[in-house]
């Protein structure tokens, strides 16, 4: 989009339309007094978007007013190409000179101040991508991060010669790649400079929870897969694989782990009804009763309907001596294996 056919007039009254439409609601202010020129180019990476934007001197506000106008909660990076700006966001000021970046978020006010013509770089993406605390975000933001050395020359190029890129020319699963290897490092950036003496929680641990928690509330889903996972919190597969490098295990695997602990414990349950091996099964997400049944054996050394003889046993033995009956698991169950997965049922033990 681009003032240059628009009449003079209406020049002002387009490019705040443009910009908010673009980006997110905001105020644009000129400062000269001559014709105002702008123009901005966005495209998407997956849920990414990437938008270069050049343009006349002006004040840039994102009011709170005009964040109420806003839906989704964004984060945004700032790459300054040309020109120069100050930056203000969370009571901090911060001059930004050509090649700094600069983060914000857009569900707090913020205001870029232009003095002259410039040139930007902006990527946003969803705020729940990132896997970084909201403290760590509000320590980064208001401040301008240089690019002469660490992290931040390493990242400038890479993000120079993507936002030169047309996205079209990226196939839909390579453009999801790239956006989950720009929301990675971005959570890097942010968490360097939010901990720079090194005392890092692990940035995308509260990611992993939500992740766990909804492999958790969908094991009994048959489709439930690493691509599933992946569209649903808006991160690549491959980030995906990523972040459970650090778990020890592998997407599927926890999967697999976590159902058969359920359907372990559903078979050593005993009163009412007591259900047949398959419909178990197929109630954690096991389509064929085979594999289910290949699957428990490997993993806990006996079949699921010997590991029911087995519970039905010792519960009888502990009923004729007052004891309280067993509720785990086979005790084959590798300790990595229940860590990875979560709490071991009660009275687990091996």
């Amino acid at each position: 989009m681009t003032t240059a056919s628009v009449p003079d007039r209406d020049k002002v009254e387009y490019w705040n339309d443009a910009v908010s439409r673009a980006l997110v609601p905001m105020e644009v202010a000129p400062r000269g007094v001559g014709p105002f020129d702008g123009r901005i180019a966005t495209s998407r990476l997956a849920y990414l978007q990437v938008s270069t934007v050049e343009a006349d001197a002006g004040r840039v506000s994102r009011t709170p007013a005009l964040i109420a106008r806003s839906s989704a909660p964004l984060v945004a990076v700032g790459v300054q190409t040309s020109g120069t700006a100050t930056f203000v966001q969370d009571g901090r000021r911060a001059e930004v000179g050509e090649g700094d970046l600069v983060v914000y978020d857009t569900t707090r006010p913020y205001s870029f101040d232009y003095p002259r013509r410039f040139a930007t770089h902006v990527f946003q993406l969803p705020r729940r991508t990132l896997g970084v605390p909201d403290s760590d975000i509000r320590q980064v933001t208001g401040n301008a991060i240089g690019t002469g050395h660490g992290f931040g020359a390493m990242l400038l190029p890479f993000l120079a010669t993507l936002a030169s890129s047309p996205a079209d020319r990226y196939p839909p699963a390579v453009a999801d790649r790239l956006a989950g290897n720009v929301v990675e490092l971005f959570a890097t950036l942010i968490t360097e400079r939010a901990h720079p003496g090194g005392a890092v929680a692990d940035a995308p641990s509260h990611l992993v929870r939500r992740v766990r928690d909804h492999i958790n509330r969908n094991l009994g889903d048959p489709d439930l897969s690493p691509e599933g996972i992946a569209r649903a919190h808006r991160i690549s597969v491959r980030y995906l694989h990523r972040l459970f490098e650090g778990e020890g295990t592998t997407v599927s695997r926890f999967i697999r782990q976590r159902r058969l602990e359920e359907c372990g414990r559903e078979l050593g349950r005993r009163g009412g009804t007591t259900p047949t091996v398959s419909a178990v099964a197929q109630r954690w997400g096991f389509v064929s009763p085979a594999h289910f049944s290949r699957s428990f054996r490997a993993a806990y050394g006996v079949s699921p309907r010997e590991w029911r003889a087995l519970r039905t046993a010792e519960d009888d033995r502990a009923g004729a001596t007052g004891a309280a009956p067993a509720s785990g698991l086979p005790a084959r169950v590798p300790a990595a294996g229940r860590h990875a997965a979560g709490p071991a049922p009660a009275g687990a033990s091996g």
